[in-house]
């Protein structure tokens, strides 16, 4: 995860409170996404970054998962996800980052 995006991460969370700050990835591949989802739960794993042994233990969800997908105008879904959803390893995705939700989020939206 883009060092500049964790600290915007680290900030929002300061400013509003970590459970009121839910993250929701975008990424293509899972391994990426679960680097990303440890990131803002438990830590940067690669501890080069402002959430290097910060673990905010927010809410994180990948933007192809149910819960999302339920939270958003079908519409606006369709148009900015669907044609990707399609080639998207979506339950690789999905398990993934709720394998880190479970484990480090403090938190659920």
């Amino acid at each position: 995860m883009d060092l500049e995006i964790q600290k915007r991460i680290k900030e929002l969370a300061d400013e509003y409170g970590p459970e009121n700050v839910v993250v929701i990835l975008g990424g293509a591949e899972p391994e990426a996404a679960g680097i990303a989802a440890e990131t803002v739960t438990n830590g940067d794993p690669t501890f080069a970054g402002p959430l290097a042994g910060v673990s905010l233990g927010l809410a994180v969800y990948h933007i192809v998962e149910p819960e999302v997908k339920a939270a958003v105008d079908p519409a606006v879904y369709e148009e900015q996800v669907g044609v990707m959803e399609m080639v998207l390893d979506v339950e690789g995705l999905a398990r993934e980052v709720k394998k880190y939700r479970e484990q480090y989020s403090k938190y659920r939206a």
